[in-house]
């Protein structure tokens, strides 16, 4: 069988074992040649017109290459699988996402779907040799397609990778776009910080849940400091407070916060603390404690100090 031309092991290997049939010919490979590589299962076809050379193992990174390279000129990586990409979460995509233009011919198939939409020229990128969403765009995509672990995903990437007028930017471009109203929503709490928002969502569901006896940043004087806990319970001696996303607490913040904790429990308070994350993700669980706290203390008869 004749050798394969210089070029074309070089190229496989920067592909994780892939090649495209127009970059076979390109590079000086005959039809007669590729299909002689099929034939003997040197290659295999992975979508059409896509091989992979069978020295060289499937993973979901392949098959992101590889739906990029069936989706062609024009096409990027995006969604949940971009997110993954860019190594914004460690969660892999379940199916490869691609969005091409709205005038492309690619159809989904059963290991990659198609979304068509025209991207702003600023919302694509080539990372890792891969045509793909620009950062902000897949950390957003990424995070309305993750669901509720998303808005976790979107933070760390504030805390590490972003600022938030580079997301806010991608979200006016793409207003429209399927998950923009999602993607909004995830914004206006991270541009808040959620402490605000938290707040209320604690405010929700304790009416929801019946329980009494609580109330909002009361005064507890403990000596010679006047605390007021988010939520306490004054007779019971528990104390309830709520944190926004990481990225938006400065240092000074967090410091007074665990301060004003530790005199809390230095004069025998429970304190609960909660996230943002907390409140959206396992709102029972998070009511669980608050009562079972309440329950615990109003059993144990104690007459209060504070």
């Amino acid at each position: 069988m004749p050798r394969l031309p210089a070029q074309i092991r070089p190229l496989i290997a920067r592909q994780e074992g892939l090649i495209g049939r127009d970059q076979a010919l390109a590079a000086g490979m005959t039809v007669a040649q590729i299909r002689t590589r099929l034939d003997r299962d040197d290659w295999v076809t992975i979508h059409p017109e896509v091989y992979r050379s069978t020295e060289h193992e499937l993973s979901t990174s392949v098959w992101v290459r590889a739906a990029s390279l069936w989706a062609g000129s024009g096409s990027s990586v995006s969604g949940h699988t971009a997110a993954w990409w860019w190594g914004l979460t460690d969660q892999p995509p379940g199916l490869i996402e691609v969005t091409v233009p709205r005038a492309g011919h690619r159809r989904s198939r059963p290991q990659a779907r198609v979304v068509r939409r025209n991207l702003p020229p600023n919302d694509r990128a080539v990372h890792r040799g891969v045509h793909v969403t620009g950062l902000a765009l897949s950390a957003l995509d990424g995070a309305v397609a993750l669901g509720p672990a998303g808005a976790a995903m979107l933070d760390r990437a504030l805390q590490r990778r972003l600022q938030l007028a580079d997301l806010e930017a991608a979200h006016q471009r793409n207003l429209g776009a399927n998950g923009s109203p999602a993607a909004g929503r995830l914004l206006h709490a991270a541009a808040d910080g959620a402490a605000a928002i938290s707040e209320r969502l604690l405010l929700r569901l304790l009416r929801r849940s019946g329980l009494s006896g609580w109330k909002v940043n009361a005064r507890v004087s403990i000596g010679g400091h006047v605390i007021r806990p988010d939520i306490a319970f004054l007779d019971e001696g528990v104390a309830v407070e709520v944190d926004g996303w990481a990225w938006h607490h400065e240092p000074d913040r967090f410091q007074r916060d665990r301060v004003r904790q530790n005199l809390l429990v230095g004069a025998g308070w429970i304190v609960l603390r909660f996230t943002w994350f907390d409140l959206t993700q396992r709102p029972e669980e998070v009511i669980d404690q608050i009562e079972n706290a309440v329950r615990r203390r109003r059993s144990d008869s104690v007459p209060s100090t504070w």
